[in-house]
């Protein structure tokens, strides 16, 4: 059960109703981390905001998702485990490649040194040893590639520990960011 209040449409204020239409627009409903945002208008604006923003930066989407489910299982995040599969599963990601995600993992060798930095960055709080950012330009990730890289982490962050702190009700086929 949910600590905070996910915010229904009769109870959005004003701005929240905005950025609610908006998000239906999109994607035809809004799922209940963005409801729970918008507690405060302020942060859910951000969070779409920065979200569009990411979207705009060199990574393609399913890079985007793979970082995403990276963060969820490294942070064990099942709210964003959740929704992320479903997601890659609209970008016809394979449900192998999606568990393979989750544990910060995959065949291709620049999305695999991707995540691995992605799972790095959590898992060291984002001080990162030389070896971990020398590993990542030996695998052909670019200063850019890198700061992107900690840019979706940053952001994915955000939405796993409001998650966490929420316990958001899941609005999407229900997984385990980790198996038990």
């Amino acid at each position: 059960m949910a600590r905070i209040t996910q915010v229904s449409d009769s109870a959005a204020s004003s701005e929240a109703a905005a950025l609610f239409a908006a998000i239906k627009g999109k994607i035809g409903m809004v799922p209940n981390l963005y409801r729970v945002a918008a507690n405060q208008p302020a942060v859910l604006a951000g969070l779409l905001s920065l979200n569009e923003t990411l979207a705009g930066g060199a990574f393609d989407a399913r890079t985007r998702e793979a970082i995403a489910l990276a963060v969820a299982g490294a942070n064990a995040c099942d709210y964003c485990a959740s929704a992320h599969a479903a997601i890659s599963a609209g970008l016809k990601v394979a449900p192998e490649a999606v568990e393979a995600h989750l544990a910060g993992r995959a065949e291709d060798p620049r999305l695999a040194a991707i995540l691995k930095l992605a799972v790095a960055i959590v898992t060291n709080r984002g001080v990162l040893a030389d070896a971990d950012l020398a590993a990542a330009k030996n695998a052909g990730l670019s200063d850019a590639d890198i700061v992107e890289t900690v840019a979706n982490v940053v952001a994915n962050i955000f939405t796993n520990y409001l998650n966490h702190v929420a316990a958001t009700d899941i609005d999407f086929p229900a997984r385990r960011a980790r198996a038990a």
